[in-house]
């Protein structure tokens, strides 16, 4: 029976390694274009643009600041999700092909235990650059909403007085 539950569990196991590279693959992807679009935000705001909560403000001048915090974090959700999840996949993604390196070396098979920690380092290295990238992107950003919230601030002030 305990041999069964193992070979159960190995086998489940090996069954998630295909979709948690691809979803590593698709975390990378998600961070260069993350990249992408914070170097464009970062060109625009240089330009005095690129302030996309202040522009949706003068869209919506009632919008309370509960609303706007909502707004802000919903801008920030997808990058601060594939910030998160990115190191744990990365994780996973090294652990499934261990069990088979192992065996691998168990039966003198170094070709496949190389194939295998290949595998394995690869994903994880991935992750970590995606988690990275996106990590910088989620930071600056939060910093960038703090001050459109600060000037949204300061403008709803103006127009009391």
């Amino acid at each position: 029976m305990q041999i069964l539950i193992e070979t159960l569990m190995y086998q489940l196991g090996q069954i998630f390694l295909l979709p948690t590279l691809a979803l590593i693959a698709l975390l990378f992807l998600y961070s260069c274009y993350s990249l992408g679009g914070f170097a464009v935000q970062a060109l625009q705001r240089r330009r005095g643009q690129g302030r996309p909560l202040l522009e949706w403000w003068r869209g919506n001048r009632h919008a309370s600041a509960d609303e706007l915090d909502v707004r802000a974090h919903k801008q920030l959700e997808a990058a601060r999700i594939a910030t998160r999840i990115a190191p744990m996949l990365g994780l996973v993604a090294t652990m499934i092909p261990m069990g088979p390196a192992m065996k691998s070396l168990s039966d003198g098979n170094l070709g496949a235990v190389s194939q295998n920690l290949m595998v394995a380092f690869s994903a994880v290295i991935l992750a970590l650059i995606a988690a990275s990238a996106t990590f910088l992107v989620v930071n600056v950003r939060r910093r960038w909403l703090a001050e459109e919230i600060l000037e949204i601030d300061s403008l709803r002030g103006e127009k009391a007085q």
